[in-house]
This record gives C-alpha cells, structure tokens and sequence, in this order.
C-alpha cells in the first residue's frame, strides 16, 4: 500500500481504514486528498494485505466536501481546460472505488456533504450515527446534481424519485431518512460507530476474499445487463469461484463439522 500525507491510513487484521484527518474544518477535501484517496484506491486492486475498507471521518464529521479555500476559490482562476482536469480527477475517485475489489463500509457521523455524500454513496456500505447529515448540494453553489456519478448511482440506491428531490433541492437528508430509504445499512450511537464498522469489516475480511471480489464487480456490471445476460455472467463468475480453494476449504470445513478459514484464494 502507498504511503499518505493528507490522509490517515491504517491496516490491521485484514482491514485498511482510511480517515479524513481535518476535523477543525469538518474534514474537506483538497487536490492533493482528492488525488491521494483514488491512489490508495487503485492500489488495492493489487494489494493483499486487507479484504475490507473503512473509511470514516475524525473530529465527529465525515466530510464537508471540497475545500472552499483550497479549492472552491482556485477553481475560479480556471480556465475550461483546468476545470476539466478537475472534475476528471473528482471522478476518478469514484471510479477508482467501485475498481477497488475489497468492499468499502463508510462510517459517516454528523457533516456529510458534497463530495463526502459522493463518497459515502460510492461505498458499498454505509452505517451512520443519528446525527447524520447527508446533502448532495451542488445546486446550492450554482451546480448541477450530476457530479462524480451522483445521477447514475444515488438513484439506484434511494430511488429516482427521491434521489431526484436530494439532487434538486440541495436539502440534507437525515439519518432517519436515510435508513428508511436504503441509503444506510443501520444506524448506531456515536460512540459505537467505530466499533461497529470495526465489526461489520472483520465479518467482511474473515469470508472469501476472492469470492467478495466477484460479488463486488458483478453488482456493478449488471447495472447495464439484462436478466438473461446477467445470469450467464454469474454462471461464468461462480465457475471461477468454484476453482479457488477458498471453496474447497469450506467443503473441508462442513465435512469436519467446524467453521471455514478462508485466506486469499
């Protein structure tokens, strides 16, 4: 794994948790964070020392978003060959999320907004505290709601409907909302939200670690699959789960009358 300055890393027993480290600013992004989260992320790809992903946010906060000095501003002296290379390099973060192979459990407590509600969103699951405040509002800065992917995924995870009034209206939702609409997998106390994304990610980091590769990748290619393509897909994919020996340990292991130990293939 890479080495990181405006972030913090962490890996042990099979996780890697990833921390937005400004908490006196509610934990904003900058280029260089922008640019260091997609490395760490595409990274991974090739790296076997971890099978989950956590990423949270210190200080109480998730993320603010983009910075507004370190970035809202410059972005204002550009032209639109720079804006560009911007808006690419924001999209290359999620991007470089859903190619990353290990599952991603956001842990978001209070400010989540912005680019930290992209983040969350990208994720592949998301606990959050009741003080929650997801807003995806880049209307309210002169923005469209289409931004790093916002439009193709947020209504495959709430609805149109409602991805459409989150989008439209700039508005937060709460953590109630939230849970009740799928955007978060549970809600838990502040002072538990570590615990359980700890908890959740060593359930995740003990299974096949192949194996929830292939159930990452395939959820996101079937987005643009028809039925009967996607079952040939999976019946492709299950094949090659079937020759790893991860599979052949979990045989081992209900013929023994014990619990499986998986390792890296």
């Amino acid at each position: 794994m890479i080495e990181t300055r405006h972030i913090r890393l962490a890996i042990a027993e099979g996780v890697a948790t990833i921390t937005l480290d400004r908490p006196e600013r509610k934990n904003p992004l900058t280029f260089d964070s922008y640019a260091e989260l997609a490395a760490v992320f595409r990274a991974a790809v090739t790296d076997d020392s971890f099978r989950c992903v956590v990423i949270t946010g210190a200080g109480g906060n998730f993320c603010s978003g983009g910075d507004v000095h370190d970035i809202i501003s410059p972005l204002l002296e550009r032209d639109t060959k720079g804006l560009m290379a911007f808006t690419a390099l924001t999209g290359e973060l999620v991007k470089s999320m859903r190619a990353c192979p290990q599952p991603i459990i956001a842990a978001i407590d209070g400010v989540c907004a912005g680019a930290g509600a992209i983040i969350a969103m990208a994720s592949d699951l998301r606990i959050a505290t009741p003080a929650a405040r997801t807003s995806f509002l880049f209307n309210r800065v002169g923005l469209a709601g289409c931004d790093m992917g916002a439009c193709a995924i947020l209504p495959r995870i709430i609805g149109q409907g409602r991805a459409s009034e989150l989008l439209y209206l700039g508005r937060a939702m709460t953590a109630d909302e939230g849970l009740a609409w799928g955007f978060f997998n549970a809600l838990h106390p502040a002072g538990d939200l570590a615990t359980a994304a700890a908890a959740m990610a060593a359930r995740i980091a003990a299974g096949p670690g192949f194996a929830n590769g292939m159930t990452k990748r395939m959820l996101g290619l079937e987005w643009a699959m028809g039925v009967e393509q996607a079952i040939e897909a999976e019946a492709v994919a299950q094949a090659l789960c079937m020759t790893t020996a991860d599979f052949r340990r979990a045989r081992d292991a209900f013929v023994a009358k014990r619990a499986p130990i998986f390792e890296h293939n």
